[in-house]
This record gives structure tokens, C-alpha cells and sequence, in this order.
């Protein structure tokens, strides 16, 4: 099978994690430890996201005065990709001896009139009191919304158009190469008239991106891990359950939050959609089980379990 599997950026600094180097370095190796088994059996193209990590980098940018203005997000988002990168190919061929392993720094165009520009959904960056996060917000000009208990930056998530690099990725994967790419959804970019891109300020979702490549891949499966073990209805409510096996049309009936789920959700929805495969979110300690229905939030067309998961690889000839 050909696989896409999205790394949430909480898998590898997860909340009241320090973001020391050792701590990510860390967390990535045990997000190896997972992912090795499924790149042993299939194809395999890995991307993650960056939001507590581009947060990090935006406030030592802001803080920094010998800068005449911070770093705008696109190249923040280059940064993060090539660091979380290099620490999933380093970790990914110790891992996995003898297999090609690349990764490699992609652009994700967007639309320049996407309306998300104007309403800023995307969380970044570390976690605030109320209090800090409304002064911080009117010290630097930032939007602010309340994360769960805590509140956070969030910045515009435009919707994802193309991965710019699509068949490099492809060409990589019929290679028999496993691929590290779209960290951050992508370095998010528009183009001009004269068909000439440029970086916008922005974090584009990397589950959208994610499900996105998937299509465009003929992927069988796609997988978005994070720090949760399924989708849950009603979540924070004494009515709360897990929704283990659903369609796109039932998961597009529930509510969930614009900033944290609701992507993640719209990511599957858009992919089965699209390709009848079968997509899945969960805990990222039960990547296997989560391609074998066994684990999380499996969404397929049918809503049954293991619908298309045992079929055969997709003809990509």
C-alpha cells in the first residue's frame, strides 16, 4: 500500500514539553519507532507539522533587535521543515538500514484571495495564560485565541491548492524511497502573473496538506497522528465517547474546534471523498493498528471497519 502519515506538531513537542533540541530529538525518535514497521510493509511518505516549533523560532525573530522586522512566516516555515526534517532522516535511516530516505523542502501554493487571510485560525507557538496572551497580543499586533485551557497565536491557514514539488515526491517514491516532505503543510506561496512564486505570511494546515498530496499520490491510506487515541463527540462534556468507525458525510455532521480538529477531520473527510481509500486519526503509538482499523478514528466510505484496508495497492501505472 502507499501511505501518507501526518505527524501533528504536539507528537513531537508535546504540551509542557520544554523545546530544548535533546526534547524534540527525543520525541522524534520514539515517532520513528512507530513509523518504522508500516515503511518495512509499504510506501511510505511522512510529513509533520511545525506549529509549536514556528512559534518558537517567530518569538526569538521578534525578540531579536538587530532585525529591522521579524522573519516572515514563509521563511520561519522553511527553517522548521529543514530542521524537523533532518531530525526524521537522520532517525528514519538508523531505523531503517540500507533503505533510501530523503527529505526534502517543499513549497504549498495557495491562493493569494483565500479568505482565511483575513481570519486567522491556525494556533502557533507555545501556550499563555489569558492575561499574557492579551498583553502579548497588543504589544505585537497578534491575534490570540483561547486553546482548550490556555490561550495561543494563531496566524492565517490558507487552504492548501498544490504541493509545488509533486512529482519529485513521486518520482522519490517509485524509487522505493521513503519521503520526509510538506513539513508544516509546506512553505506556503502564491504566484504572480508572470507565473513567478512568492512566500506569503502564513501557516498552511498540514493534515490539508497532508490529504491533499494523498490524492494527488494515489495513496491507498492516510493516517494523521497525534497526541490523542481517536476523535471524540462532545469532547470536554460528561457526554463524551470516542468515534471509532464513521463516514464523511456522519463526521461532517459532529462540530469540532476550527483551530485543533476540525482540520484534521476535514483532512480524512476530503481524502476519502475523493479516493474511496480509507483514512484515520489517532495516537501516533498506534500507527500500525490505525492502517489495520484496529485503533483510532477510522473513516471510510462505507463507515465499516477494514473497509478497503485489506484491497489490494492502487494500479499506478
Amino acid at each position: 500500500m502507499r501511505v501518507v502519515v501526518a505527524l501533528g506538531g504536539n507528537a513531537l513537542l508535546r504540551r509542557g514539553d520544554r523545546p530544548d533540541a535533546a526534547v524534540q530529538l527525543a520525541n522524534v525518535r520514539t515517532a520513528v519507532a512507530a513509523l518504522a514497521p508500516l515503511a518495512h510493509r509499504h510506501e511510505v511518505v511522512i510529513t509533520h507539522g511545525n506549529g509549536p516549533q514556528v512559534g518558537l523560532l517567530a518569538l526569538q525573530s521578534a525578540a531579536d533587535h538587530s532585525l529591522t522586522s521579524p522573519y516572515p512566516f514563509d521563511v520561519l516555515g522553511a527553517e522548521t521543515q529543514g530542521m524537523i526534517g533532518y531530525w526524521l532522516l537522520q532517525s528514519l535511516q538508523n531505523a531503517l538500514p540500507g533503505r533510501q530516505i530523503c527529505a526534502l523542502l517543499n513549497q504549498t501554493l495557495v491562493s493569494a484571495a483565500d479568505p482565511a487571510f483575513a481570519e486567522p485560525t491556525k494556533f502557533v507557538g507555545p501556550v499563555y495564560d489569558e492575561e499574557t496572551a492579551e498583553r502579548l497580543a497588543a504589544e505585537r499586533g497578534w491575534t490570540v485565541r483561547r486553546d482548550g485551557d490556555h490561550w495561543r497565536r494563531v496566524v492565517p491557514s490558507p487552504d492548501p491548492q498544490r504541493v509545488v514539488e509533486t512529482r519529485l515526491i513521486r518520482l522519490l517514491l517509485n524509487s522505493g524511497a521513503v519521503a520526509v516532505c510538506a513539513g508544516g503543510g509546506g512553505v506556503p506561496v502564491v504566484r504572480d502573473e508572470a507565473g513567478r512564486l512568492t512566500g506569503v505570511e502564513a501557516v498552511v494546515d498540514k493534515d490539508l496538506t497532508a490529504a491533499l498530496l494523498a490524492e494527488a499520490l494515489d495513496a491507498d491510506a492516510l493516517l494523521l497522528l497525534t497526541d490523542v487515541p481517536a476523535v471524540v463527540r462532545g469532547y470536554g462534556t460528561p457526554d463524551a465517547e470516542p468515534i471509532r468507525y464513521t463516514t464523511p458525510g456522519r463526521l461532517r455532521a459532529e462540530e469540532f474546534p476550527a483551530g485543533s480538529m476540525g482540520p484534521k477531520v476535514e483532512a480524512v473527510c476530503r481524502f476519502v471523498e475523493l479516493t474511496g481509500g480509507m483514512a484515520a486519526i489517532g495516537a501516533l503509538q498506534d500507527a500500525a493498528a490505525l492502517l489495520d482499523g484496529a485503533a483510532g478514528t477510522v473513516v471510510t466510505p462505507s463507515g465499516r471497519p477494514f473497509d478497503g484496508a485489506d484491497d489490494q495497492p492502487q494500479d499506478r501505472s
